[in-house]
């Protein structure tokens, strides 16, 4: 195995991360939790243009936190006898749900499917915004500036991670859906979302992250790998803290949206992909989630290959879902 630029493989498997993890996190995420279960959620669905024989193709509506109306397709066989199994998508950072045909092979199997589109990117959900400070790019900073101010709830990653959870309670409580069989998966910003739902949806039965983002800033920011998609926290120190008089109250307060923080909540079985020559979501920043998840896991291990397509995982994944031994 070649040397990575990271930390050793051996020091990976027991690195437990760097970004500190605010005194009330879990109270935090419970209160979150009780106001996104209190929500009307008004679920819409509406044909969409896209229809192919045997399938139902939806457009997937409902209420958040915020009042946002949040988007996924949704996908189904036209006939169900039985209730059936689930998986959710979740996409990379500022883009969207992809095609619908990019799903159809699980539609195929007997599968219903969601595929999230996060607010405020590429997709087809609503972005509130009413933030204080920069909103020129850049999610991970979204309410930062509130949240220095005591009102953590208002970084826009704690609505999306809400968001993940609430699409997997309205997906479970469909009649055509088996709630003990919802899967999740998504790469990069979407390996991070499928940690999350895991997390805050506890019913989540098998998952499938693929090099995570969200976990480990102070890591990633120390490695000087704050960019690419971390760009936004140099970005913000360069900006707004240049002599870094606020760094550890800013590397708290992140500490909310950082995915290594709830790996601990999660009880799904967990198939993990990566690269260790992954330069944008650096291997120790997502070993330190990883390492803190208690419940059963595999890690599918890519020496030579980055922040880009591992030959065979897709296949493994679909093995994974399906309950296979891989």
């Amino acid at each position: 195995m070649p040397l990575t630029f990271d930390l050793p493989f051996e020091q990976l498997q027991t690195y437990s991360g760097t970004n500190p993890r605010p005194a009330d996190f879990d109270l935090f995420w419970e209160k979150n939790l009780q106001e996104m279960r209190a929500i009307d959620a008004q679920v819409e669905l509406i044909p969409a243009k896209f229809q192919v024989p045997g399938v139902e193709c939806a457009h997937l509506y409902f209420t958040g936190v915020e009042g946002a109306r949040v988007h996924a397709k949704f996908l189904r066989p036209k006939v169900i006898a039985s209730p059936r199994p689930a998986i959710l998508f979740f996409h990379g950072y500022s883009n969207n749900s992809h095609d619908w045909s990019d799903r159809l092979n699980y539609v195929s199997m007997g599968y219903v499917v969601a595929a999230l589109d996060c607010r405020g990117q590429g997709g087809l959900s609503e972005d509130r915004g009413g933030v204080h400070g920069n909103t020129l790019h850049g999610h991970i900073i979204r309410g930062l500036e509130d949240a220095l101010l005591g009102r953590p709830e208002k970084l826009l990653f704690r609505n999306i991670f809400l968001d993940t959870a609430q699409l997997a309670q309205i997906i479970m409580e469909m009649p055509e859906v088996d709630a003990e069989q919802v899967a999740a998966s998504g790469a990069s910003q979407g390996g991070a979302l499928t940690v999350a739902c895991a997390a805050l949806e506890p019913r989540i039965k098998r998952i499938a992250p693929v090099y995570p983002f969200l976990s480990d800033y102070k890591r990633v920011w120390m490695m000087d790998y704050a960019k690419d998609a971390y760009s936004e926290l140099q970005e913000y120190f360069r900006r707004f803290d240049p002599q870094h008089a606020r760094e550890d109250d800013i590397f708290e307060q992140l500490g909310y949206i950082d995915i290594q923080n709830l790996a601990p909540r999660i009880r799904a079985e967990v198939l993990w992909g990566t690269g260790l020559m992954d330069t944008v979501c650096p291997p120790s920043s997502q070993f330190a989630a990883y390492n803190k998840i208690p419940s059963r896991k595999k890690m599918a291990i890519f020496p030579d290959f980055g922040h880009e397509e591992l030959p065979g995982l897709n296949d493994q994944i679909m093995q994974f879902v399906m309950g296979n031994e891989i």
